[in-house]
């Protein structure tokens, strides 16, 4: 029988996902949790599993696509039963529907016109296909839609362009090597991935192959078409994801985690007045004790860093001026003091930032604030990070001089109420005692919510901070 699955709730909260990439196709055999898609919310990239054991009947979105959470996203057929729809009450349905669906097992047609069809209240199976093998084009839909007449005859060289492209595909250039009356390309979803990914037009893709008597382009034909510097868009347009347009400029899609990224930015920007307070500790000690400490981590397989340090002078300083460890909510009047110390470590991905949180910091070693923070970081610029692991954090750390740069302003990861941005841990000169010497320092960044915090205490919770990494001892007493 057939079994239906809608897009789940794959965050807290989240209304809708880009589907990035399917990992199945039409037909292949499925196990229970096995990973389908791909998808991409506004909190981080997750895979979608099979809620049933079973073979995949139908894609119903195309990749690119944003799906409605609740929405039908995958019909699977269970246990080799016949699929049905919801419609099939109807036993006189149109005969032609009728013999394509016992002939294939399932109503041929590309997920862009299956959602054209949902738009316009068409039922697929009521539509006689007039491509290659009763292939169902959108000009089909879109003749039953207007008044349910036939569709004329098959599709020839004549076609339109705009009947035998896909609403998200570009017609192939005057330069193709396709034959002109080729249909949209048939390939895996994956390949059309990788086209993307590429910057290549399916479309102008040589198909290379045959499947059931159709041409039909692999990933392989993608890469080699590619390879061989024939990407360019033409001028009908670009790939889904990037879209060359006039004057030599680009433009990509403003949504998922870079939209999210963006309006909780403005967010917090104009709705927190910032002050940003700067100082530079000199850490000769911390970066001796580090280094004695790293080869004792690697014999544990802990890669040992010098944020954990600073995470754990964050916290200690936070003991002593809690309300850099708060949230002003505004509808209540009033300033939570937070009593948990999560702390938040902004992590630089291919999609934007995010930030990865380690919980309860002040309750955990070295060494394994060293292996969950990794962890996190890595699982955030893989893209597999669970939302949660992204929730209650109470203070964030942004380590801008990993990249490069002493001081900059960080932005509040609001609704918290401080910031503290790391330079680059470098030899500078230090003036003590009247002599001027070359020590090993840190460029402080500290950035606050007015509303909520002096600009008295942001100094003594950075002083205090300084010296908890000028004399790294003083955390054993922590």
């Amino acid at each position: 029988m057939a079994r239906e699955f809608t897009l789940p709730d794959v965050g807290e909260g989240v209304a809708e996902g880009e589907l990035v990439r399917w990992l199945v196709d039409e037909g292949d055999t499925v196990t229970e949790d096995q990973p389908v898609a791909e998808v991409e919310t506004d909190k981080a990239q997750v895979e979608v599993p099979a809620p049933v054991d079973g073979t995949v009947q139908e894609l119903h979105w195309a990749e690119g696509d944003v799906v409605p959470v609740g929405d039908l996203f995958v019909t699977f057929d269970v246990d080799g039963e016949a699929s049905a729809t919801a419609d099939d009450g109807d036993e006189s349905g149109d005969e032609a529907a009728s013999a394509t669906s016992e002939a294939s097992g399932r109503t041929f047609a590309p997920p862009s016109v299956r959602t054209l069809a949902r738009e316009l209240g068409v039922d697929l199976d009521s539509v006689e296909g007039s491509g290659p093998s009763g292939r169902i084009t959108d000009g089909d839909v879109r003749a039953a839609a207007e008044g349910g007449e036939d569709t004329t005859e098959p599709a020839t060289e004549a076609t339109s362009a705009t009947e035998r492209v896909d609403e998200d595909d570009t017609a192939a250039s005057a330069g193709s090597q396709e034959p002109a009356g080729r249909e949209k390309t048939l390939a895996a979803p994956a390949t059309r991935g990788v086209a993307r990914e590429l910057g290549v037009d399916i479309n102008d893709v040589p198909a290379v192959e045959q499947r059931d008597g159709e041409a039909f382009v692999t990933a392989e034909a993608v890469q080699a078409y590619a390879e061989g510097g024939q990407a360019a868009q033409g001028e009908a347009g670009g790939a889904a994801t990037r879209e060359f347009v006039a004057g030599g400029e680009t433009t990509e899609p403003y949504r998922g985690i870079r939209r999210t990224i963006g309006e909780q930015m403005a967010e917090s920007k104009y709705t927190a007045p910032h002050v940003t307070h700067h100082d530079t500790a000199v850490i000769d000690s911390l970066v001796e004790t580090r280094s004695k400490l790293k080869a004792r981590a690697e014999a544990e397989d802990v890669k040992l860093t010098y944020m954990p340090f600073v995470m754990k002078a964050v916290v200690a300083a936070l003991k002593e001026f809690p309300v850099l460890n708060s949230e002003l909510r505004e509808d209540d009047e009033e300033i939570a003091l937070k009593q948990d110390y999560n702390i938040g470590v902004a992590v630089a991905t291919d999609a934007g930032l995010m930030v990865p949180v380690v919980e309860h910091v002040d309750q955990k070693s070295m060494l394994e604030i060293s292996t969950e923070m990794n962890d996190l970081v890595e699982q955030a610029r893989e893209r597999s990070i669970a939302p949660a692991d992204m929730d209650g954090g109470t203070f964030t750390i942004t380590n801008f001089g990993a990249i490069g740069g002493e001081y900059a302003t960080p932005i509040i990861n609001y609704p918290e109420t401080a910031i503290l941005g790391l330079g680059a841990i470098d030899e500078r000169p230090v003036a003590e005692d009247g002599d001027v010497r070359a020590a090993q320092t840190l460029p402080l960044s500290l950035s606050i919510d007015h509303r909520v915090i002096d600009g008295a205490e942001a100094a003594q919770f950075t002083n205090r901070v300084m010296e908890y990494l000028t004399d790294p001892e003083l955390l054993l007493l922590e």
